[in-house]
């Protein structure tokens, strides 16, 4: 397992860390469990690999992947660095950080955890619950007792307002998405690194969008990569920012690919990153359906997400990643949080007035329509 620096923590992190939200569960008359004969010889295995960071939270395999993961480190607790995060939505009072850190140290069997996050921080929560209860002076209090060793954050909006939570300050490290489908906090990335935050990425096969296999991708790669999942953890890692990768392995197989992945030569992993940049973005130029994802078309009276549509497309057009594509093209509709499908478009043309690269956007979805459903 290879080893990076942590930001100004003073930590190595190892660059594979375990994301335990996906343990293997068993539901029993209605009532969900993890299946600890499976989940924690994983759990044992990957800190046998040399993976140093495990990542879970309080809402997470049902409310019960702290018992299970504290159960897991018990061994070698000292050994490793436990993040667990704050579910900022129960917060109504200032009284309510103290409360859930105390109920989160005992569901994981600790005096201390490592890296306490404030949970799904968007630009609501941040200003309305984090801001207004003055939580970070308890996350102080709560370090400065030590209760909690480092104040991080997980991230889920636009990267102007992570920009705005780092230059805050108070934070020592940040948890965000991104990979090769996905670079819209690439910037931001930079930044916090550049800030001193130590960077761990969650989502690195995209959700499960790049554990198809695409030749398309695999032939972006710079190395000898063996699929897609591979190349696409390797994207991330090949980003110097980037200190840690979250997986969210529910099989040993994976445990053990990925440590696999993870212990390779750093050098091919930069390789892979910028080869991959490249072509991406060359693929997209040559695409006939070149969508920057500006949303200057938006929004539309009809309700469709154009932007997401073409991201589609050029899953599809791009990167060889057509089933994937095309399941989720078949879920747009009226009830969908991923907009309309374009077989509602009215052809009303306001899209096309407003849109810089003068796409034709209603032939487009036509297109996109023919080619996805």
């Amino acid at each position: 397992m290879k080893y990076r620096k942590f930001g100004n923590t003073g930590q190595k992190i190892s660059a594979l860390g375990f994301g335990c939200m996906r343990l293997p569960e068993v539901e029993e008359n209605g009532v969900w469990r993890i299946d600890e004969d499976k989940a924690i010889p994983m759990l044992h295995r990957a800190f046998e690999l040399g993976v140093n960071y495990f990542d879970t939270a309080y809402g997470y395999c049902h409310g019960n992947s702290e018992y299970a993961v504290g159960k897991a480190i018990k061994g070698f607790r000292d050994k490793v660095m436990l993040s667990t995060k704050l579910p900022t939505w129960k917060v109504a009072a200032r009284s309510d950080y103290r409360k859930l850190l105390e109920e989160q140290l005992k569901k994981l069997d600790t005096d201390h955890i490592d890296f306490y996050h404030f949970h799904a921080l968007n630009k609501t929560n941040y200003r309305n619950t984090v801001l207004k209860f003055n939580l970070l002076d308890e996350a102080a209090k709560a370090k400065s007792e030590g209760l909690i060793r480092h104040i991080s954050f997980s991230f889920h909006d636009k990267p102007e307002v992570m920009k705005e939570i780092i230059d805050s300050g108070a934070f020592e490290s940040v948890l965000c998405q991104y990979n090769l489908l996905d670079r819209t906090n690439e910037e931001m990335i930079s930044y916090a690194a550049a800030k001193g935050l130590g960077v761990v990425i969650m989502g690195p096969v995209g959700g499960g969008r790049l554990s198809s296999e695409s030749e398309l991708i695999t032939g972006m790669a710079a190395s000898d990569s063996k699929s897609t999942p591979e190349i696409a953890l390797k994207f991330v890692l090949g980003n110097p920012s980037v200190s840690s990768a979250l997986s969210g392995m529910n099989m040993m197989a994976h445990v053990e690919e990925n440590a696999r992945v993870a212990s390779m030569d750093p050098g091919s992993f930069v390789q892979d990153h910028e080869q991959i940049n490249r072509k991406s973005e060359e693929m997209k130029k040559l695409s006939e359906l070149y969508c920057t994802g500006c949303n200057y078309c938006m929004p539309c009276p009809a309700g469709i997400n154009i932007p997401h549509v073409f991201s589609l497309m050029n899953y599809h057009n791009v990167y060889g990643l057509t089933s994937h594509a095309k399941a989720r093209f078949a879920k747009l509709g009226p009830e969908s949080k991923e907009g309309h499908s374009p077989a509602d478009c009215r052809e009303c043309g306001i899209c096309e007035t407003k849109c810089p690269q003068n796409i034709k956007i209603i032939e487009k979805l036509k297109e996109t329509m023919a080619a996805l459903s």
